[in-house]
């Protein structure tokens, strides 16, 4: 079966290596069945009714509609940890930043162009104004411990912090890869109260905008320096210029410039450089097709941001793959209607999450002939979003 791509934003050709020949991927699909996106926004854009699902080439799903998408059947995906590492390394360069003055180094020797000899003489007369702490012995506080969040944490600790983290929803998965010299706090107050540097590695939403404000800075030890290469607005601006004034902060290190904060000393603004890396956008771009094409090709679920996952062999006999609401005998609904049709159900998986659930039937068979049938019947189901019947080619 064909299926076909619209992409919204420039992708790594990468993601053909995932994607065979039956797929068509461009900027001008009409009827798309999926759509590859980084940064354009989505909000204002009209879903179409082909549209079975998105990915995100990257963690971030701000600019996508998410609850327009559930309502609708579409499933969202995002790419967890493929940018990991190149996030991870700009962290670990803001800290040193934060503390060293190198910028101010770097601008203040420019000024020594044209000196001639007298350079040498000069700089050991002025370095003395850039003078910062060291990275080792100091306490950095990690909010969030995904994978992002473990890879900084881990790198802190090889290079001699001593590291807090913040996570009451640690997977099992990250755990077991954090360093086990990362102490784990129970709070956020006692986490804000004990750290030199805080980095933060949360999802923006409601619960954690502004996450990073008055109240945490009230907790802070004089000097904070803080880190954010996760989410402009989880840092309250308007506390964080209060705190800079009064010396609560001494250095803000972040990738989402605003106006307000590239004119206010004490902030180094990056023009959001987390994921620009080669390997990081090729990393998110194979995961992102590697996601569309097993949920497209099989119903498999890994890594949405809207419905459960659902790990699923691949598909060997005809799967009916249905969205739906999260309420009581909506399941036995849909059996029921498939066995209207004389159909038997081989296998069956159920997974839910929050008010939305998934359900995958495998069939023995659907004759060709009834095949639209079936699915309008389904559909009718009060409480079904989206229906679609896959079935493997020997059979499609």
């Amino acid at each position: 079966m064909d299926y076909s791509i619209r992409t919204l934003n420039a992708i790594s050709p990468a993601i053909y290596g995932p994607l065979g020949s039956h797929y068509h991927v461009s900027d001008k699909e009409e009827a798309p069945d999926a759509i590859l996106v980084r940064s354009a926004k989505m909000h204002d854009m009209p879903l179409p009714e082909s549209l079975l699902a998105i990915a995100r080439a990257g963690a971030g799903t701000n600019n996508i509609p998410i609850d327009a998408c559930s309502e609708k059947g579409i499933c969202v995906f995002n790419t967890p940890g493929a940018n990991a590492n190149a996030v991870c390394e700009l962290v670990i360069a803001g800290l040193l930043l934060s503390c060293r003055n190198i910028v101010g180094g770097i601008e203040w020797a420019r000024t020594l162009s044209g000196h001639g000899e007298a350079i040498e003489k000069e700089v050991e007369k002025g370095k003395s104004a850039f003078v910062g702490p060291e990275l080792r012995g100091k306490t950095l506080g990690v909010i969030g411990l995904g994978a992002i969040g473990v890879l900084v944490a881990n790198a802190a600790v090889a290079l001699g912090m001593n590291v807090v983290g913040y996570d009451p929803m640690i997977s099992v998965e990250h755990a077991w890869k954090l360093s086990r010299s990362v102490r784990h706090e129970n709070s956020l107050d006692a986490l804000f109260s004990v750290c030199d540097f805080i980095t933060v590695h949360v999802p923006l939403n409601d619960k954690t905008r502004g996450l990073v404000g008055r109240r945490a800075f009230s907790l802070c030890r004089k000097g904070i320096r803080i880190m954010n290469f996760a989410r402009g607005g989880l840092v309250d601006e308007d506390a964080l210029i209060g705190a800079l004034g009064d010396g609560t902060v001494s250095a803000y290190v972040t990738d989402f410039a605003s106006d307000r904060l590239l004119s206010c000393e004490g902030v180094l603004c990056l023009p959001h450089l987390g994921a620009s890396t080669p390997e990081s956008e090729e990393n998110c771009a194979v995961m992102a097709a590697e996601e569309l094409r097993d949920y497209l090709e099989h119903g498999i679920i890994r890594n949405s941001v809207n419905l459960p996952a659902m790990e699923l062999g691949l598909c060997e006999k005809p799967r009916l793959l249905c969205i739906h609401e999260n309420v009581p005998n909506l399941l036995s609904s849909i059996t029921s209607g498939v066995a209207a049709f004389g159909i038997n159900i081989s296998d069956m998986v159920n997974r839910s999450r929050g008010v939305w659930a998934v359900s995958a039937l495998d069939l023995d068979s659907v004759p060709a002939d009834r095949a639209d049938e079936l699915l309008a019947s389904v559909q009718k189901v009060p409480g079904v979003r989206r229906v679609r019947l896959i079935c493997p080619d020997a059979q499609a």
